[in-house]
């Protein structure tokens, strides 16, 4: 971390924080806090100026070629899945898929809008041969590859992608953030309200939450949003066997199986 002490002077106390992509860091200074991250999207601008996420307060490019963001440290903590239940919840997930700012931007980055079909060509490319020949997997990629007529939608948003609970930030001055955007695509916005309704909101709760985002539980939205659920929990059982995580496998395995 020479290279980081070097940037922001060596009197900073900096602590490795992980991150799914590029390096990200804690630093403290007295009571000066930052996080760091190395090669973070451009996105992250438009993000911070929307509210989405905590405040970009600066990016350096260093000698390497590598660029350095430092945002806000906030204290605060992340959402428990009761919490996943709040009208804020939606309203900031409503907010992110219809931003034509975000739109705009990601545009800008190259990003092009995922189908359905697009998505199942990469899953399947993904999947190791002891993930595939599962019954209830060739039985979900079988249901997957017969409903992609019905899951056709020509309105695409910018998706966050990992609407898990971790990933939602309240901070101490009651501020909510959606955070860690390397994911992100832009697609149905389906592939978040599924997740989020399948995995944190009881059935008989979806309409009222839906409401509050302001959209009507039809038809097509319940077989959009179980197409995408079916779709992740392959994606979430190829990651857990390959990280040979048992009880996480087998979890992802049987969730599988009563979404079919």
């Amino acid at each position: 971390m020479e290279w980081l002490e070097h940037l922001i002077g060596e009197e900073w106390n900096i602590i490795p924080a992980g991150g799914a992509t590029g390096e990200a860091y804690f630093a403290e200074q007295g009571e000066r806090r930052l996080f760091l991250k190395r090669n973070s999207s451009p996105f992250l601008a438009v993000l911070s100026a929307e509210g989405i996420v905590p405040k970009l307060l600066w990016t350096k490019r260093v000698a390497s070629g590598d660029v350095i963001s430092a945002q806000a440290w906030l204290n605060g903590r992340k959402l428990e899945p009761e919490d996943m239940k709040s009208e804020r919840v939606a309203l900031l997930l409503k907010k992110i898929h219809t931003s034509d700012a975000l739109l705009q931007m990601i545009q800008k980055l190259g990003k092009k809008p995922l189908s359905a079909k697009e998505l199942l060509e990469q899953i399947v490319m993904m999947l190791d041969q002891a993930v595939i020949q599962k019954e209830p997997v060739q039985r979900a990629l079988r249901y997957l590859e017969e409903s992609l007529d019905s899951v056709a939608y020509d309105r695409p948003a910018v998706c966050h992608c990992d609407v898990n609970h971790h990933n939602w930030l309240l901070s101490e001055d009651n501020q909510l953030y959606l955070i860690d955007w390397d994911g992100a695509v832009i697609a149905d916005p389906a592939l978040d309200i599924g997740m989020l309704l399948h995995w944190y909101i009881p059935r008989e709760e979806w309409e009222e939450w839906l409401h509050s985002y302001g959209m009507e539980l039809t038809n097509s939205l319940l077989r959009r949003m179980k197409w995408y659920v079916i779709a992740q929990s392959i994606v979430s059982l190829q990651w857990y066997t390959t990280k040979q995580k048992k009880f996480e496998m087998d979890y992802w395995l049987n969730y599988l199986e009563s979404l079919l």
